[in-house]
């Protein structure tokens, strides 16, 4: 046998080797790490820090955001209509505001970060400022975005922001003037990342020409997003006008969703920016956070091939009771884009993107695919509602309709979660700013010790 046939052999052989050790040391791990599921009724233990109602335990206060669900009336919660506030006013008036407008998104940043509107001069300053800020180097394009392509253009983005860090020449300072212009400086550079990123994926490991292009100053980032990403380009009004309020109804959503409490928990330890903003980035990465609009868009997929007449209400709700029984798509036994911990309803994000889906899909001809949405919204919440006896109504969310306009935007769905991401810099940001305005404390919360103390035994005498 040649030697180098030996030599292959011998690593084939170590590989197994390895994995079977894996699985030994995995099945240890399972076994030592299960605990008492009655235990947590026993102590009373909110997981996931929710109550025995699913309600958020207190952990702190903002005057960021106000998500709405329920109106109190002689102590008892009444379910209502929902409705969402930044700094106090209604995102709905924002919204309507924009008639014949741009820059909605950048106004609701100023917003957010300022705790109040802007006047026409604050505006214009202000976009000033952005417009110079929104840019990277080619250095950084070339020796940092390029390098290690992935997939996930999460991840990129996360090493991105963390590499960012060198090139501050102050990146540890937590004094509310440095963090808010670090703030304002990822704000402007994310939608670039994000980009760049993916066409670095889609040229490295796609084989793809690679695309390259400089935001222009006096476009808002929705346009930018679009002239960075299409290789002519090209965009309508209509098409930039509903990217701007998509990133207007992601831009904040309360203090405890899992991105945001980890911006205030990672903040209140005294880290630099970049680390915290890439903590926040690597929770919104997990899709029980923000991937749920590539979730709904992949059943959607299902759904259409396996419906034949998409009008059918009895084939469509037949299928969607598939779905519930686990018997049909992922049999998780969800219906994805329904349900929320919070709203009950209505979520106002959903009824405001609704609208401008609808309008987006008669532009693209695309009304009979925005029926079927409609359709299945109509019917899945009722279903649930039967299927787990449920006497809480159950709304669509904002997922719902979020992964359907970005295809009608031509957004691949490697950037779906990527935009939440840059939609959600603004309100993390002014999270973290409000955390160490107000100096709290390092956040601590305590787990209950429910294992048993042993005598230790000396190595020689271990079975």
């Amino acid at each position: 046998m040649a030697e180098n046939e030996l030599t292959y052999l011998e690593d084939l052989h170590e590989t197994d080797i390895l994995k079977q050790n894996i699985e030994k040391l995995e099945q240890e791990l399972m076994k030592n790490h299960r605990i008492d599921p009655n235990l947590y009724i026993e102590y009373d233990v909110k997981r996931g820090l929710r109550d025995s109602a699913g309600k958020g335990v207190l952990t702190g206060l903002t005057e960021v955001s106000d998500v709405c669900a329920y109106n109190l009336i002689n102590g008892r919660q009444i379910p209502a209509e929902g409705a969402l506030y930044y700094q106090g006013i209604n995102v709905n008036d924002i919204v309507n505001s924009l008639k014949g407008r741009k820059f909605g998104f950048e106004e609701t940043i100023y917003l957010l970060l300022f705790g109040r509107l802007p006047s026409k001069t604050e505006l214009s300053m202000f976009l000033d400022v952005m417009f110079e800020l929104q840019n990277l180097s080619g250095r950084f394009v070339r020796d940092v975005v390029m390098k290690a392509s992935n997939e996930n253009i999460m991840n990129a983005m996360q090493r991105c922001i963390l590499t960012l860090y060198t090139y501050d020449s102050d990146p540890e300072s937590i004094t509310p003037g440095n963090v808010l212009r670090q703030s304002l400086e990822l704000i402007a550079k994310l939608p670039l990342i994000a980009v760049y990123s993916y066409h670095s994926y889609r040229h490295f490991r796609k084989d793809e020409t690679l695309l390259i292009r400089n935001p222009q100053k006096g476009l808002s980032l929705a346009e930018n997003i679009l002239l960075m990403l299409r290789p002519d380009s090209q965009y309508t009004e209509l098409e930039a006008k509903v990217l701007d309020i998509a990133l207007i109804l992601h831009a904040e959503h309360g203090g405890g969703n899992n991105s945001t409490f980890t911006t205030h928990v990672v903040t209140s330890s005294g880290t630099d920016t970049y680390s915290s903003v890439a903590a926040s980035i690597g929770s919104l990465k997990g899709p029980r956070h923000g991937g749920a609009n590539l979730k709904v868009q992949n059943m959607f997929a299902d759904i259409k091939a396996h419906i034949n007449d998409w009008t059918n209400e009895e084939e469509v709700a037949t299928y969607l009771q598939k779905i519930l029984n686990k018997e049909a798509f992922d049999h998780s036994g969800l219906i994805y884009g329904m349900g929320h911990a919070v709203y009950t309803l209505s979520d106002p994000r959903e009824v405001i993107l609704k609208k401008f889906a609808k309008a987006l899909a008669e532009e693209k001809g695309l009304m009979e695919e925005f029926a079927l949405y409609e359709l299945v919204e109509r019917l899945a919440g009722q279903l649930i509602m039967e299927h787990r006896k449920l006497f809480k109504n159950v709304c669509a969310n904002v997922d719902f309709y979020s992964g359907f306009v970005y295809t009608m935007l031509g957004i691949p769905q490697e950037l779906f979660t990527p935009i939440f991401a840059i939609a959600r810099m603004p309100g993390w940001s002014a999270h973290r700013l409000e955390e160490l305005i107000n100096a709290g404390k390092i956040i601590r919360p305590a787990y209950k010790y429910v294992g048993t103390h042993e005598d230790f035994t000396p190595l020689e005498e271990r079975n």
